[in-house]
């Protein structure tokens, strides 16, 4: 093997599940075809979820760095706006930070973490067979060929990997066209609902905000479909000017893009996350019309939840059907935000026959059980992972880690920082359960925790196995806790299959 797995597709990503499977112990090659980062930030918000994933692993600090946080989101541009001051999470918040800056920090973290990142190389082919990869690839020396355990394609909506893997992207086709720009804007009073705001007349949408100083980021969106073969088209500031024109009815002065872009609402999702030795992640596995700042922290969730699957399976401790509870847990989180997408477009529809349903939806926003599911979908903190048939359920199983005490909180972080999962235990009563976690210590860290309930916490932060505490005889709380075990963790005192061993990941 010339390394364990190849990611195709050096976006963030790509670069994030480089740095979740050398966590884990494999060696990773990551593929970008471009030479340089395109400096293009479509994405500019990162969601709360996603920043318990970075704090939980040592990353917020520095993504939060001279960028701001907002409390709030709109929901299909309805007042009142989606409260997150009531998330249940440690960051109730979004990060206000561009997909660029995103793109630089995962790609420093990578590289610390070992990643090897090969750029101006491009995916030409690929041979999978049931025991290896083989991919070809163009590279500024020359063809060549790299073979590896698996291969991930995290190479966007149109993914080469997907395509020559042969997997389904069913979905619906475009039915509105949209423009993306970055632009100067010379007054933005002329906007009638300013800067931030939207503006929604019989002819389409229109949607602007301050991304720094001088600089707005306009968005358009028509209810007619695009052209057909226009949809890789350049997109000219003068056809922006124009389009804004026909939306508002207004000359907006404008100027000094910064990028524009052009896109629709195609929203499809891959018939099956993994075939074989080949998986997807990110837009490679789901599109759908960017809405909500959700595309991109779906696929990061998708990288989580992969990352330490994928190394287990590698280096060898992974029980068996481990790697495919990754699209079995991840596929339905895509088909709710997709579905979800779809709605608020609906809502945003220029037609007059979409106002009373507008009116009924705003009215349902200031109700706080609504508004409060409506965050929580939002920002990922509703994801609920099917727990395995045992003998009591529990609210929490599946979940995000709920908040934690400061100190707590802290130890907890210090244990998934390296990969492993945590088993949260109170001191005295839990004894019999540190006892019987011991022999998969390299594995799980254990916290110990002065009250509360016992938690096990799997690498991505999701609870796997709860104490339900008083009423259930002790002997079948520690049988949970060893299904948990065995099913997120392996055999117990697993040994890891050499790294130089060609049976590694069969």
């Amino acid at each position: 093997m010339n390394t364990d797995v190849v990611v195709v597709g050096g976006g963030p990503v790509g670069l994030l599940l480089a740095a979740e499977l050398r966590l884990g112990g494999a060696r990773v090659v990551l593929l970008e075809r471009l030479t340089e980062p395109s400096g293009h930030s479509r994405a500019f918000r990162m969601q709360a979820r996603m920043l318990d994933v970075l704090d939980q692993r040592g990353l917020l600090d520095r993504f939060k760095e001279g960028n701001r946080t907002w409390p709030k989101a709109h929901f299909a541009g309805l007042e009142p706006l989606l409260d997150f001051g009531h998330l249940r999470n440690e960051h109730p918040y979004a990060l206000l930070i561009p997909q660029a800056r995103t793109e630089e920090l995962l790609e420093e973290h990578a590289l610390a973490c070992g990643v090897e990142i090969r750029r101006g190389h491009t995916l030409r082919g690929l041979d999978a067979t049931p025991s290896d990869v083989v991919a070809e690839v163009e590279s500024p020396e020359g063809t060549y060929r790299l073979r590896s355990h698996y291969l991930v394609g995290c190479d966007g909506g149109r993914s080469t990997v997907r395509k020559l893997a042969g997997i389904g992207f069913g979905g619906s086709p475009p039915t509105v066209r949209a423009l993306l720009a970055d632009v100067e804007l010379a007054d933005p009073g002329q906007l009638p609902n300013g800067v931030p705001g939207t503006m929604r007349t019989p002819r389409g949408l229109l949607m602007a905000i301050s991304l720094q100083p001088g600089v707005t980021r306009v968005l358009t969106t028509e209810f007619t479909p695009p052209e057909p073969g226009s949809e890789h088209a350049p997109v000219t500031l003068d056809e922006l000017r124009e389009t804004v024109r026909r939306i508002t009815g207004i000359d907006v002065a404008m100027d000094r893009p910064r990028w524009l872009s052009r896109f629709a609402d195609t929203t499809r999702l891959a018939d099956t996350y993994r075939q074989g030795r080949v998986l997807l992640a990110g837009d490679a596995a789901h599109v759908h019309f960017p809405i909500g700042a959700q595309g991109l922290n779906l696929g990061l969730q998708d990288a989580v939840n992969l990352g330490w699957k994928l190394a287990g399976t590698i280096v060898g401790w992974a029980p068996p059907g481990l790697l495919d509870s990754y699209g079995s847990e991840r596929r339905p989180v895509a088909g709710r935000v997709l579905r979800e997408t779809r709605v608020q477009l609906l809502l945003m529809a220029p037609d007059p026959k979409v106002d009373p349903l507008r009116e009924m939806f705003a009215e349902l926003l200031a109700l706080p059980e609504v508004n409060s599911r409506l965050a929580h979908e939002m920002t990922g903190l509703d994801v609920h992972y099917a727990a395995a048939a045992g003998r009591y359920e529990h609210g929490l199983l599946g979940r995000p880690c709920p908040p934690l005490p400061a100190s707590v909180g802290d130890e907890v972080r210090t244990v998934l920082r390296t990969g492993r999962g945590a088993l949260l235990l109170p001191e005295g009563p839990a004894e019999e359960a540190a006892r019987l976690a011991t022999e998969w210590s390299h594995r799980v860290g254990r916290v110990a925790t002065e009250d509360g309930q016992g938690l096990l916490l799997r690498p991505d932060g999701h609870v796997a196995w709860v104490d339900p505490g008083d009423g259930v005889p002790r002997k079948d709380v520690l049988l949970e806790l060893e299904d948990a075990l065995r099913r997120w963790f392996g055999a117990p005192g697993c040994t890891v299959l050499s790294r130089n061993d060609d049976t590694a990941g069969r």
